[in-house]
């Protein structure tokens, strides 16, 4: 990997090429880095004189490798992958830069979010983005470190693995059910106010499960996230189906017709292939992983698939 004038290319600059490569957005490979995307052009820049080789195409699509740049490509993980031992290893150096992970809005308010804080302590450096999807599949958002989806998704590019089972139940404010009396089954939910999503957002099927109530069952208070659900049910205005992770805990709510209805749901965990090795990923990975291991309403199930 020796250059035209005999020079080693910078082993930092490869850094950059990587994460260019993977992004193909100056900006992107910039946020995973910590810097401004004039850096990562000017280190790009750089190593292309250290090698005396175009490295990149620039399209409509974004940067992508030239044959030159995709030569280079496996020095770059190696790269990685060494200072990802490194630091394994030390166990002393912390990471800078930003880590995106999206996930669904009820585990990121509700499982995510409070695991942060070992995130934080452990690496301070990094800067944590956390994107919630509503309904909607959160694979929508173009680039992630790691995602949390409802539903298996096809993607040859990542690595799969099922995270957790978690269940959903029916929860109202005592003072709902003093006002309106509590229902004896599922047949008497059609007199009831019910708590859910919009139905014209509603486009993951974990999540349509009003038929389970039974026929002509509609929820009249419609909100797009969990949280929603949960406030909305904690101030009296009706039942909401609500995670046990989220109905349990809250003294203000009571759970109805456990025997009639509990729907049980999985929530796996999604790594673009390329980065699943980087020390951000495995970070996050392992907070996720002992999350989930010690959640009373969580059930972990670390099956691995492709």
């Amino acid at each position: 990997m020796h250059s035209h004038d005999g020079l080693v290319p910078s082993a930092d600059n490869l850094r950059y090429l990587l994460e260019l490569s993977r992004s193909g957005r100056l900006v992107e490979a910039g946020r995973r880095l910590g810097v401004d995307h004039t850096t990562v052009s000017r280190r790009i820049s750089a190593l292309e004189r250290e090698t005396g080789e175009r490295l990149f195409d620039r399209h409509i699509s974004g940067w992508q490798l030239t044959v030159a740049g995709q030569r280079m490509l496996p020095y770059a993980e190696s790269v990685e992958a060494a200072m990802a031992a490194a630091y394994d290893t030390t166990n002393s150096a912390t990471l800078t830069g930003a880590v995106r992970i999206v996930a669904p809005d009820g585990f990121g308010v509700y499982v995510l979010a409070p695991a942060l804080s070992r995130l934080r302590a452990a690496h301070p450096g990094l800067v944590i983005e956390v994107v919630t999807a509503t309904s909607q599949d959160p694979l929508t958002v173009r680039e992630f470190d790691v995602a949390i989806t409802l539903v298996k998704p096809q993607r040859r590019s990542s690595i799969i693995t099922k995270l957790a089972t978690y269940s959903l139940g029916l929860y109202a404010a005592e003072d709902y059910l003093d006002a309106t009396g509590h229902p004896a089954d599922l047949s008497e939910l059609g007199e009831c106010t019910l708590i859910w999503y919009v139905d014209a957002l509603l486009d993951v099927a974990p999540l349509q499960l009003l038929d389970h109530l039974g026929p002509g069952v509609a929820a009249q208070v419609q909100m797009n996230n969990i949280a929603g659900h949960h406030q909305a049910a904690r101030s009296g205005l009706g039942i909401a189906p609500l995670p046990t992770y989220v109905g349990d805990p809250d003294p203000r709510l009571i759970r109805i017709l456990p025997q009639h209805f509990s729907v049980i749901g999985q929530y796996w965990q999604v790594v673009p292939r390329d980065i699943a090795r980087s020390t951000r990923v495995r970070a996050v990975a392992g907070i996720l992983a002992d999350t989930v291991a010690n959640h009373n309403h969580l059930t972990a199930e670390p099956v691995a698939t492709q």
